[in-house]
């Protein structure tokens, strides 16, 4: 009787979801369409595993600064239904999108499927690694790490079935505005290298356009979520951080949470949705105070991004004193422009109208054909090339520089490294010569041992929500690549049909991850982008000439084939992580003990700080918990927490204390300016392995201690 019942009111709906869309046409009134907003918690492990995103092997997790959280939306115009899920990681793998669309298929049979969800990174480097199925990406954090995976694939789903039972009558408001201060291009000799006529198009060498969808329920206008897009990377916390951070775009998503939820929510816990999500950011920095030589002071080289021929030495900075408050003031300013978005009449919005669509296809990258312009020869066909890295790759960049004497800018071989990379696999005449001029350092495409180490078959997508075209593309477009994609899905929608105020996002790093894609003349400069750029100098080329023919079958209603079926790798990792054994206290201590005591007083702006006997955080992630609470004293003599380890001023750090078992927890809290004065205390959670392998939870508390004015 009760699914009878849901299935009527179902039905229903869908009507008058219908009725409206055909109301729109008559009386151009916004669509209505049924939307569900959710959060969940992908925070993974909190110690010894190594952070994906600079490919630093000593970079390591040690604590938490902010958790990691998956924040889904669900849009359902009566007909079709997409989802579009922004996840705190560094980027989001084949491995990850397949499971999230089995088990999402399996819970909700003919509703949610791999062609209508998207998961896009948002590219934190501060998040733990390991989950990512190709051996290139499993090197510096020792091959896989489980509860990587589980922490995100579980996270995940779970952020899609509380936005699957959130959903409600809505509408969609489009906003777009300027934000100047809050980003800068790391490459700019590679930019410059794109025509000039080009570049007179644009003011400046980075997007700074902020995309905004406000979603607001039609039934009393309260807000339901937002979904924000700017080009920044999440390099904001640099390579030597060892907490887990959701960086710049994680703080801006705990601000807007926070001020509509109310301060009394916790983060991961509020009905309102805010996801700050990934774009074209492949050249785009947040350090606004640029890159210089940590030894003198000068500009580092303009090409090569060295001083004195060494890359470690070129580092960018700011725009804060340190890490953490630059992470504050770009993650702040983020927020504060996408308020301003947000804080006015909807009225003064553009409203989303139309109908609800998807394309999707997976496709061989090396063996894909694509029609460019030679200058000698005119039309010519090229075929990509197997994946490879070049010698700029291992150079980094000035927001997180490599190691050896790889600098930026290289376009000729060195015999000493392509010994190295030759006692991998040597390199084929026919990668060589198709790459060129890239020198290559990593023939990746012709490595199989002991399995895959790069991608063959990509995913391609395309979301439409009225005249909103998402383009989720898996990997990172720089900012004319990305300019170029833009311009031409909307001239292809428009000419196949579509509304001429049709305009597209892109959603970077998403479903899988192919690391750069820059346009044919910045390949040409080889700088870490152009290095990066596996399948070669026409890859951009391609991923037009695809989204373009995604693009035509959305608005020409011809559906795309499948493509080829990508590999699922799930069961041909390799760990080589060490586990946790066991922990112990030390003598006449146990876990949970306060080892040192917050000071008896503090003021706004000052520090607390307090260690415990702990246990190893791989015992268990806290998912959906905390290691740490901040709690005040109320007027009935209880205890009511006020934060949790996933806020910005708190911070949860863990140190092993000795090589058998020993550990502490050290616990830190940066007081507001606004803290009332009152009474506080902080408390630490977590879990201890005992010798037989089972886990027992602890906590322990400390002594109160006063704010005062």
């Amino acid at each position: 009787m009760g699914r009878r019942v849901g299935k009527t009111m179902e039905l229903l709906f869908r009507l008058v979801v219908l009725s409206s869309l055909v109301c729109h046409v008559c009386f151009a009134e916004p669509s209505v369409y049924q939307v569900g907003a959710g959060i969940a918690d992908v925070t993974g492990p909190a110690a010894d595993i190594n952070m994906m995103g600079y490919a630093n092997p000593a970079q390591l997790s040690a604590g938490i600064h902010t958790r990691q959280y998956s924040r889904a939306f669900i849009v359902d115009d009566g007909s079709q239904r997409v989802v579009f899920i922004s996840v705190d990681c560094a980027l989001m793998d084949q491995v990850i999108k397949t499971e999230v669309s089995r088990r999402l298929e399996t819970k909700f049979e003919g509703v949610y499927t791999a062609k209508n969800v998207v998961i896009s990174g948002t590219h934190t480097h501060s998040g733990p690694g390991g989950y990512l199925q190709y051996v290139l990406f499993l090197v510096t954090s020792k091959g896989w790490v489980q509860q990587s995976y589980d922490a995100l694939v579980q996270g995940i789903v779970q952020s899609v079935e509380r936005a699957h039972d959130n959903m409600i009558p809505a509408n969609i408001y489009y906003a777009s505005d300027i934000l100047i201060d809050a980003n800068i291009n790391r490459s700019p000799a590679s930019y410059l290298n794109n025509p000039s006529w080009e570049r007179a198009k644009y003011t400046y060498n980075t997007d700074k356009d902020m995309v905004q969808l406000k979603f607001v329920s039609t039934a009393d206008g309260k807000p339901i979520g937002v979904i924000n897009w700017y080009a920044v990377h999440c390099t904001s916390m640099n390579n030597t951080n060892p907490y887990i951070s959701s960086d710049n775009k994680g703080y801006a998503g705990l601000l807007f949470e926070a001020e509509i939820n109310g301060p009394d929510i916790m983060p991961g816990k509020g009905p309102f949705v805010a996801a700050f999500a990934s774009t074209n950011l492949g050249d785009v920095s947040p350090n606004t105070m640029g890159a210089k030589c940590i030894d003198t002071g000068l500009p580092c080289d303009f090409v090569s991004s060295s001083c004195n021929n060494r890359t470690q030495l070129c580092i960018a900075f700011g725009p804060g004193k340190d890490m953490v408050e630059s992470t504050q003031i770009i993650g702040d300013r983020q927020f504060q422009k996408a308020w301003n978005m947000y804080d006015v009449a909807n009225t003064e919005l553009e409203a989303l109208e139309g109908p609800v669509q998807f394309a999707h296809q997976f496709v061989d990258m090396p063996n894909y054909n694509v029609e460019v312009q030679d200058p000698v020869n005119g039309p010519t066909t090229v075929k990509l090339c197997k994946p490879a890295m070049g010698y700029s790759f291992a150079a980094g960049t000035t927001d997180g520089p490599g190691a050896f004497d790889f600098t930026q800018g290289v376009t000729s071989p060195n015999d000493f490294w392509n010994l190295v990379g030759s006692a991998l696999v040597e390199p084929s005449e026919e990668v060589k010569q198709c790459q060129s001029p890239k020198p290559v350092l990593l023939s990746t495409g012709e490595i199989s041992w002991p399995y895959a180490w790069h991608p063959d078959i990509v995913e391609t997508q395309i979301l439409r929500i009225g005249q909103f075209l998402i383009a989720a593309v898996p990997g990172e477009f720089t900012t004319m690549a990305g300019r170029r994609l833009r311009d031409a899905l909307n001239s292809e929608a428009i000419n196949n049909g579509g509304p001429s105020s049709v305009k597209t996002v892109i959603a970077g790093l998403s479903n899988g991850y192919t690391h750069y894609i820059t346009t044919f003349e910045e390949y040409q400069i080889q700088r870490y982008e152009g290095a990066s750029t596996i399948y070669g100098p026409h890859t951009h080329s391609a991923y037009l000439d695809q989204y373009r023919k995604l693009t035509r079958s959305i608005f020409k209603s011809e559906p795309v084939d499948d493509g080829p079926t990508p590999p699922f790798l799930l069961d041909e990792q390799i760990s080589l992580v060490p586990g946790v054994v066991f922990d112990r206290p030390a003598f006449e201590r146990k876990f949970g003990d306060c080892l040192v005591q917050p000071y008896p007083f503090v003021r706004p702006n000052e520090t607390v700080t307090a260690t415990f006997v702990a246990g190893h955080p791989r015992n268990n992630l806290m998912l959906g918990n905390t290691f740490m609470t901040v709690e005040a004293k109320q007027s009935d003599n209880s205890w009511k927490v006020i934060r949790t380890d996933a806020h910005f001023d708190t911070f949860f750090f863990w140190e092993r204390t000795s090589a058998v078992g020993q550990s502490e927890a050290h616990l830190r809290w940066i007081v507001p300016a606004d803290t009332p004065e009152g009474e506080y205390r902080i408390s630490h959670f977590g879990h201890y392995k005992n010798i037989d392998a089972s886990v027992v939870p602890y906590y322990g508390t400390t002594q109160s201690f006063s704010v005062g004015a």
